[in-house]
């Protein structure tokens, strides 16, 4: 059999064989295709015609309650007036946006103003930041807050030096929430937590406020230079 045969006969076998395939699964094949262009036509319809229209209208109301909020009006922030929505309408509303997001963010912030430290732990926890450590830090040290206000000293110390480490780019800010940290610490009488987190500000955040000050308070907890 010459070489020319033996291509055709190969090339008709593996025709036959691929048409063979085709004919037993051709409906599962087709079923396939139209599930997959349904969920690619149904994503992109909510892309375009619900996710950014609602973005849009919650992008909106939010800019009212922030507005309220910038002007320490925090309760009207919170519920709204006039017709204008509030966050806490934002985060029911618009449930799945950027905005309903941020404004639990603000909701947070605006309970721990008025006094009311579990609902801003509630919705402190429920806003998630994303890949932004700079943001995750700060909200981490409000629920820090929110904690030691209610007397739950362990989860704030805890929370507090996690904060302090989360972006250490921002010293300020990372000193900050580690000296609180270790102050609650040695007030509750631990005193290897808060000279863990002191010695912290000293090796990391040397030139910070709070690094200037920090050899007193580890003498004061019998560490000399």
């Amino acid at each position: 059999m010459s070489d020319k045969v033996k291509v055709e006969k190969n090339g008709e076998e593996a025709l036959s064989k691929a048409t063979g395939f085709w004919n037993k699964n051709s409906k599962k094949i087709i079923s396939v295709s139209v599930v997959l262009i349904i969920l690619i036509g149904g994503y992109l319809g909510y892309k375009n015609f619900i996710q950014l229209p609602n973005e849009q209208k919650a992008s909106e109301e939010l800019f009212a309650a922030e507005a309220n909020f910038r002007k320490d009006s925090f309760a009207i922030a919170l519920n709204g007036e006039q017709g204008k929505a509030g966050f806490l309408k934002v985060i029911s509303k618009y449930s799945g946006t950027d905005a309903g997001n941020l404004a639990k963010l603000y909701a947070g912030e605006s309970y721990m103003q008025l006094g009311d430290f579990q609902k801003a732990i509630k919705h402190l926890e429920d806003f998630n930041p994303g890949a932004a450590k700079q943001v995750e830090a700060k909200v981490t040290g409000l629920l820090g807050d929110a904690y030691a206000e209610l007397k739950k000293n362990k989860e704030a110390i805890d929370l507090y030096a996690k904060a302090g480490t989360l972006f250490p780019e921002d010293q300020s800010i990372s000193s900050e929430y580690l000296f609180r940290g270790a102050l609650l610490a040695e007030l509750n009488g631990n005193n290897d937590k808060a000279i863990e987190l002191f010695q912290l500000i000293k090796d990391k955040y040397p030139r910070t406020d709070k690094g200037f000050v920090v050899d007193k308070f580890l003498a004061r907890l019998g560490v000399v230079k």
